[in-house]
């Protein structure tokens, strides 16, 4: 299940529905991680740019991955802006055990924030300003050279 939403993630609400669609699936854990946008560097919030293919791709084979395990991935994200303390990640990992919910969602999240195709902006003063220092290069993006 991976959902992209305008704006800040109403946690409560995506983790209750998410725990409810799940929790009679005879599971023994329900590990989640949320991310929380810092104030910090003076930014008012963070802004997200989505290529939506290339996310579900990667999350299909994520999914794929978690089957394995016989486990299931949840993830939720917002695009456009999102206010200091407020959300906009949400990931989790429906297994029949604690350590292989754990083990999984730690690799899912690393793996997200080095290869998912979201750009982070800072809101600075109202304006939308690339957060280079803070990015990681998708694999195999980039200008092609001319021969």
């Amino acid at each position: 299940m991976l959902e992209l939403h305008q704006g800040p993630l109403h946690v409560e609400e995506i983790l209750n529905r998410w725990y409810n669609a799940y929790r009679d699936q005879n599971r023994g854990a329900f590990v989640t991680f949320v991310g929380i946008v810092r104030d910090e560097d003076g930014i008012e919030g963070l802004s997200f740019d989505v290529y939506e293919p290339i996310l579900k791709s990667w999350f299909d084979a994520w999914q794929e991955k978690a089957r394995e395990r016989d486990a299931h991935l949840v993830m939720a994200h917002s695009i456009g802006d999102v206010p200091n303390h407020t959300s906009s990640y949400i990931s989790g990992v429906i297994s029949p055990k604690r350590r292989a919910g754990l083990e999984l969602l730690d690799a899912f999240v690393e793996d997200f924030k080095a290869k998912a195709p979201i750009w982070k902006y800072d809101l600075i003063d109202g304006a939308r300003v690339y957060a280079k220092e803070r990015s990681t290069a998708l694999p195999g993006a980039g200008l092609l050279k001319a021969n």
